[in-house]
């Protein structure tokens, strides 16, 4: 089965991401706006195993005010789109957390906190949207208490399979 693990953002957040997912984002009716802490991975590792080593993990860290702070592109690697987010000490954290315990390469890229609003687009369609939304005057912040773990069903889709709250007591 394939796992990966991610941040849902506020409905607020999720709403304006999927006010261009849904034109730009072919991957829009498969998962809803989210920044991914853990890519896809497979593993013959129990599930109960997993969801325990990530209990751990979210003991470790406190909730962490997560700030969107423009629109952004991987061009010239790919042409892809997104809100980007500011790294802080939890997001990085919980990033190599999750690749010290669970199977998978780390990618060969940095780590880049986003929620994607755009992608698979063409040389000319990425230059015209980023262009437009390169002018937004993007600043949003929020309060992140919880990272969930998702898994991919047969058509697809990804559906969360746990959640995990932040901090030592979490309520």
């Amino acid at each position: 089965m394939k796992y990966g693990i991610v941040i849902f953002p506020s409905k607020k957040l999720q709403d304006l991401a999927n006010s261009y997912r849904k034109r730009y984002d072919p991957h829009y009716a498969l998962i809803p706006p989210h920044l991914t802490l853990k890519e896809a991975f497979e593993t013959d590792m129990d599930v109960d195993t997993i969801t325990e080593k990530l209990v751990d993990i979210a003991k470790k860290y406190e909730p962490f005010t997560l700030k969107i702070m423009k629109v952004s592109s991987f061009q010239p690697i790919n042409n892809t789109i997104y809100f980007k987010a500011e790294k802080n000490h939890v997001l990085e954290g919980l990033y190599e957390s999750f690749f010290d315990i669970l199977p998978g390469e780390k990618p060969e890229h940095p780590f880049v906190p986003h929620i994607t609003i755009g992608q698979k687009l063409s040389n000319d369609e990425h230059s015209d949207v980023y262009g437009q939304l390169g002018m937004l005057g993007l600043e949003h912040e929020e309060i992140v208490d919880r990272f969930h773990l998702v898994y991919q069903l047969e058509n697809g889709s990804w559906t969360v399979y746990e959640t995990f709250r932040l901090g030592k007591d979490p309520q």
